[in-house]
């Protein structure tokens, strides 16, 4: 199919930059440009999809300009080849990067970044075809992921485990009834390739398990957030060089994504709204509905969606995507180890000797977004504990 080849691409390319080779002349052009920028506007860049809303909702709201910032309007890209290149080069400041592909690029390709903040939490579900009731009967079929170095790739490898199948990627033939082939997809072709039945599911980022449901073509299986509880999908991104450089910058770049997501929280069905092709700024082309039904849904939606088992765990009170910007050291040490053992096509030797602590330790920096949550009232407002820890509770 078309959209499978141009990811296969999309993945051959990104596979390139994540190397210390190719992404070295990227990186020299990011630092020829910072060297003549001191005073440029912040630019951010983004995919058109839920996971990027707290940088959308602090450029929409203004929040940058709040804290002393000239801000761009958000460049949208197409591709996370795109992203990775213009973060890389300079051309933006800050994007937001699927969680193990922020730890792919600091340690398979060493380039000099830093998760600073979350984007989001969950917000990503596993839609089926109508006709299927369970994961063991994706056995022997093709499901779609939105890239192998993704938490979506990494849930679905627990949920596949658990039900005895095994995550295979094929050429060509068919797998057996006791494996699921992975193909790679841009999440915008996802929905039209469920329609066509040319793929059985996909395991996305929002909106694109709304779209399904709201075009009758597929039906939630299970939330991710219901897999791995309050885990990160997206992370903030930012340059090593900024952080050390232009602290105070920094600071107010962080402490505006926070006050977003608090914002956020408060005003669900705005935050679509302002997200939505109806919106003026028209930052996705998505409509207000369907973004509504996933960051203000529906009570009787959660209830339907207990009974018919996409959620098990109603206990952890999770919603569909939720918000709060602490990047829990504990996420990112398991995320490493779940890697190590996650069916990943091309490169992925660096994670042979990665150790967890350490990765924890050196691709993340939170030393602004501390500050920023007790300037907005301490942990407490986000629900994090005092003590900035946690348990991961992954239960497929």
């Amino acid at each position: 199919m078309d959209s499978e080849i141009f990811s296969r691409r999309d993945a051959l390319r990104l596979a390139s930059l994540f190397t210390a080779a190719g992404a070295l002349p990227l990186l020299r052009a990011g630092a020829a440009r910072a060297q003549g920028a001191a005073d440029a506007p912040l630019r951010i860049g983004y995919l058109p999809i839920t996971d990027a809303t707290p940088l959308l909702v602090a450029h929409g709201r203004g929040l940058f300009e709040a804290e002393g910032l000239r801000a761009e309007k958000p460049v949208l890209l197409r591709s996370w080849a795109q992203v990775i290149e213009a973060f890389l080069s300079g051309q933006v400041d800050v994007v937001h990067l699927l969680s193990p592909m922020a730890v792919w690029a600091r340690f398979g390709s060493q380039a000099p970044v830093k998760v600073v903040a979350w984007n989001h939490l969950d917000g990503s579900g596993l839609t089926v075809l109508p006709g299927i009731n369970s994961v063991a009967e994706l056995g022997g079929r093709t499901v779609a992921v939105p890239f192998w170095y993704s938490i979506h790739n990494v849930v679905l490898g627990a949920l596949l485990k658990r039900h005895g199948l095994k995550p295979v990627a094929l050429r060509s033939g068919t797998p057996a009834p006791d494996e699921v082939n992975l193909v790679v997809m841009a999440p915008a072709d996802m929905v039209p390739a469920l329609a066509a039945q040319r793929i059985a599911g996909y395991i996305v980022a929002e909106p694109f398990n709304a779209a399904a449901e709201a075009q009758g073509v597929g039906k939630v299986l299970r939330f991710t957030g219901d897999v791995w509880r309050d885990h990160a999908c997206c992370v903030v991104l930012m340059q090593e060089a900024d952080l050390e450089r232009r602290p105070d910058w920094s600071q107010k770049v962080v402490s505006a994504v926070a006050k977003a997501q608090l914002w956020i929280r408060a005003n669900r069905a705005e935050t679509a709204h302002l997200l939505s092709r109806e919106h003026p700024n028209r930052y996705t082309p998505h409509p207000a509905a369907v973004l509504a039904r996933v960051l203000a849904p529906e009570a009787a939606e959660r209830a339907a969606y207990q009974a018919a088992g996409a959620i098990r765990h109603a206990e952890w009170s999770n919603r569909r995507i939720d918000f709060q910007p602490f990047p829990y050291p504990s996420y990112t040490e398991e995320l490493v180890r779940r890697l190590k053992d996650t069916l990943i096509e091309g490169n992925k030797g660096f994670l042979d000797t990665l150790d967890p602590a350490r990765a924890a330790r050196e691709l993340v920096d939170d030393r602004f977004v501390r500050r920023a949550i007790a300037d907005l009232g301490g942990p407490g407002v986000f629900g994090i504990p005092e003590s900035f820890t946690r348990e991961e509770v992954i239960e497929a």
